[in-house]
């Protein structure tokens, strides 16, 4: 058995996750079907955790009781080796602690685990942040899957769309160098329906910091469709890197990147968790495979 990855499968479903940063590394159909980007060279990542921050900070720094802190694009996590606690043939659990390399950039004690577990045509992950130390505890957590777009090869891309559980009509939010514009501005959600085209992410990320569903389907017009739901997490970021790149991330936030105006107090920052002593955070997401193939 590999320290390195694992490999877990049950029904039509079969996922791989790495020990480095807890990353699912491949979800395939009973059919060989991969549907989670491989990482390639303009974006060597598959679905990396964000913690403990989602985003950007201003100057890349944090802020704790007059201290300054190194903190880039997303936090550590997804950069650092978790250790594993289970290995089962449906399901594994990994953690990460704080120790003194986390220390310097994050002052804070935590402990994040996150399991995995394949149900007949989904994956249920759950994600546990918490709090051992004598402080309240200010995080935020992210997940950043990047799905093949198209699902099915030889798909064109402007095919596809995702279907909202509910109607979307609030404003979306962008970005300007990582940090959140002060306007939100109108969403190209149609109803339920947002149309997937390249030129979409021209502007960067579409972040709905109030949606209101708390499900999406990516759907083409044929071959399968893949349902992300989420819980507990408040915010949902939909990104691909502009230039052609074949894939879509689909992200369900708790937190997000700071506004362009805010560089005070970590604990103080629009949308961090507070975590109290001896208490702890659960979130949850599934990615359901509907058409297995």
């Amino acid at each position: 058995m590999s320290d390195d990855l694992h490999t877990i499968s049950a029904g039509g479903i079969t996922a791989a996750v790495k020990a480095d940063g807890a990353e699912l590394c491949s979800l395939k159909t009973g059919g060989g079907l991969e549907l989670l980007w491989q990482a390639g060279a303009v974006w060597p990542r598959h679905a990396p955790w964000l913690f403990p921050i989602v985003g950007r900070l201003k100057n890349d720094q944090l802020h704790h009781r007059g201290q300054t802190y190194p903190m880039t694009q997303h936090g550590f996590a997804r950069d650092l080796r978790f250790t594993w606690l289970e290995r089962g043939a449906e399901s594994c659990v990994l953690q990460l602690t704080d120790n003194e390399t986390t220390r310097a950039r994050y002052p804070f004690a935590f402990r994040l685990t996150v399991s995995y577990r394949i149900t007949a045509d989904a994956l249920d992950v759950a994600v546990e942040i918490a709090n051992p130390g004598a402080e309240v505890l200010p995080a935020s957590f992210g997940g950043h899957p990047a799905f093949n777009w198209p699902l099915l090869p030889g798909q064109p891309k402007e095919s596809y769309r995702l279907i909202f559980a509910e109607p979307e009509p609030a404003p979306i939010r962008r970005l300007t160098g990582g940090l959140l514009r002060e306007r939100p501005e109108p969403s190209p959600i149609e109803g339920r329906v947002l149309p997937l085209s390249e030129r979409l992410f021209d502007d960067d990320a579409v972040i709905l910091d109030q949606p209101a569903s708390r499900s999406v389907r990516l759907v083409g017009t044929t071959g399968p469709a893949l349902e992300l739901t989420w819980d507990h997490f408040r915010q949902l970021g939909i990104w691909s890197k502009p230039g052609g790149v074949p894939f879509l991330c689909i992200e369900p936030w708790r937190g997000f990147a700071s506004p362009l105006d805010f560089d005070g107090e970590f604990a103080a920052k629009p949308g961090v968790m507070h975590i109290a002593p001896d208490s702890a955070e659960t979130l949850r997401c599934r990615i359901r495979v509907d058409g297995l193939v």
